[in-house]
């Protein structure tokens, strides 16, 4: 079966954690833009899953809420291909019961990881049970938004 997409987009999070849902806002602006051969993903809950979502795929980007003690979002983007991520800035409190850099390191050791894998983290503040993200966050959120397309060389529809 041949895949009719080359681009993966995965936002993880949690909508009712605040700011944790920061990857997913950030993925549904992608998917907002109905772009042929992209797929976005959201709320992955394990590493093995992540995993079969981005091999299929010839470039994935995963957005998610760091700690990182910068100012409410601040953008980190990283090339998990080339770049090492800090263990300690993905909270260990967040939705998904896995750590993305060991989720990297075990693509690699299996030989699943896509061409291109970029992680891009948004600096949270606000983690309590409620809905709605912090206006810096969200600003971040849109300019990971507006990244991502133009890294994909697609001009913003809407």
């Amino acid at each position: 079966m041949e895949k009719d997409f080359s681009v993966v987009i995965i936002g993880l999070g949690n909508d009712y954690r605040r700011d944790d849902g920061v990857g997913l806002y950030a993925a549904r602006r992608i998917r907002s833009q109905e772009l042929p051969g992209v797929r976005v993903v959201e709320g992955v809950s394990d590493g093995t899953s992540l995993i079969d979502h981005w091999e299929q795929a010839d470039s994935a980007y995963v957005i998610d809420a760091v700690r990182s003690d910068t100012d409410p979002g601040t953008i980190l983007r990283f090339d998990a291909l080339s770049d090492p991520i800090p263990v300690d800035i993905f909270p260990a409190y967040s939705s998904h019961a896995f750590n993305i850099p060991e989720t990297v390191a075990l693509a690699r050791e299996l030989g699943k990881l896509p061409r291109s894998l970029i992680v891009y983290g948004i600096e949270g503040v606000e983690f309590s049970t409620g809905m709605g993200l912090s206006g810096n966050v969200k600003e971040g959120a849109e300019e990971v938004y507006r990244r991502i397309v133009a890294e994909m060389g697609i001009r913003q529809l809407h």
